[in-house]
């Protein structure tokens, strides 16, 4: 099972950049940039940074305090990006849309624009090499693609970044709320421009960081921006807050897809006192969300991770979201931090769920359906026709294998 889900074409919507950062070419630029590490060999950052388990979200972040200074050259940004590609390609995703936040990099040496072209050379780069190969050319493999999705911050403080740092400084007499939404305006605003002018394949806009406390609707301008500009939406809500927040994600940010989404069926998380049916709340959000086909960017080996408290595999929500009938699709969300792949992510999800035939089929298939992809709606079309095809190709292999195999 492994080898046909390593072989067929498989995405990836939700993944994180600077969690996906091989640790043997972090060691690397850390020595060079002088950028202190808790250790400086691969198995020393198994133990001591990324861990199997953590004991919440706050420790799964420590981990990005050590990659985001690693990435702080067009260079060393453009390197990873490449890396992160191939490895992508390795395992057979051919479409993939990472995600990153361009303000935790911006410099006296980057800005927006110049991050955004590191990152697309990289990806590009990949790109290239693989397309050029004669069983993609040829059509027997589907080519590889790729998109950008550009992180907002909910919340941020002094120590951030320089970026950061700079902006708190120029705005130091006004509340941190409206510094926060008005850092989401400018980069979405800058991320417009450098998409239409540069031709740069950035194809959403996310919000990132802690729910609780920094409600997405703080950053509404930002979002009514993208939406008027024809950016997709997407919005990390529900991995550690209630149903409101991916109702607000929604109603107020436009959001087409959702980040995790974990706590959609858990009413009791429900904060507002004038949601008195909080069960029928939480059937009209899920009915709501399966209607429009909003889909839930899910990433199991995470959610474990960073609530531990959900027990084991078995417990988590995907049942459910699986039993609503909703449009979800199989993310990794950090590679290097959750030492996972989408191929292993896949096979935790079947082995849980039980997932096979067409149930399976179809989540894959979210993944290229509901993606944002960089063409126009016609290329999109033909892409997932070719991905399909080569999943029911292959599906029909080894099906004839196993039966060959019993005999």
């Amino acid at each position: 099972m492994e080898e046909f889900i390593r072989k067929i074409p498989k995405s990836d919507l939700h993944v994180h950049l600077d969690g996906s950062v091989r640790m043997k070419s972090l060691c690397e630029i850390a020595k060079k940039r002088g950028i202190k590490l808790p250790s400086f060999t691969e198995e020393g950052l198994n133990e001591l940074l990324f861990k199997n388990s953590y004991d919440n979200l706050v420790d799964y972040l420590q981990c990005f305090g050590c990659t985001i200074p690693a990435l702080q050259t067009p260079e060393d940004l453009e390197r990873v990006s490449y890396e992160f590609a191939m490895d992508n390609i390795e395992e057979g995703v051919c479409y993939v849309e990472v995600r990153f936040a361009p303000q935790f990099h911006m410099n006296a040496d980057q800005d927006v624009e110049s991050i955004l072209q590191s990152v697309t050379k990289g990806m590009e780069r990949a790109q290239k090499e693989y397309n050029n190969k004669p069983e993609v050319k040829s059509g027997e493999l589907p080519p590889f693609y790729f998109g950008i999705i550009v992180c907002a911050m909910r919340a941020f403080d002094r120590g951030f970044s320089q970026y950061f740092d700079m902006f708190l400084d120029a705005h130091r007499y006004s509340d941190k709320k409206p510094i926060h939404a008005l850092a989401s305006y400018e980069l979405v605003r800058a991320c417009v421009k450098a998409r239409d002018s540069l031709g740069l394949p950035i194809v959403g806009f996310d919000l990132a960081g802690a729910e609780a406390g920094n409600p997405a609707g703080d950053h509404w301008q930002a979002y009514h921006f993208a939406h008027k500009h024809f950016m997709h939406a997407t919005v990390h809500a529900g991995e550690a807050y209630g149903p409101e927040s991916i109702f607000q994600a929604i109603t107020e940010l436009y959001a087409d897809r959702i980040g995790h989404g974990y706590y959609l069926f858990d009413a009791e998380k429900i904060a507002n006192p004038e949601i008195k049916d909080k069960q029928g709340y939480v059937r009209k959000l899920a009915q709501y969300i399966a209607d429009r086909r909003v889909t839930i960017e899910v990433c199991l080996t995470s959610n474990m991770q960073t609530n531990p408290s959900i027990g084991s595999i078995d417990k988590h929500n995907m049942r459910k979201m699986l039993d609503a009938k909703l449009s979800t699709t199989i993310c990794t969300d950090n590679r290097t931090v959750s030492k996972t792949t989408v191929t292993k992510e896949i096979l935790l999800a079947m082995n849980t769920f039980k997932l096979k035939g067409e149930t399976l089929k179809d989540i894959l298939a979210y993944g290229f359906k509901r993606s944002f992809f960089p063409g126009t709606y016609a290329e999109k079309r033909s892409y997932v026709r070719s991905v399909i095809n080569r999943y029911e190709l292959l599906e029909k292999k080894f099906a004839e294998r196993s039966k060959n195999t019993k005999k």
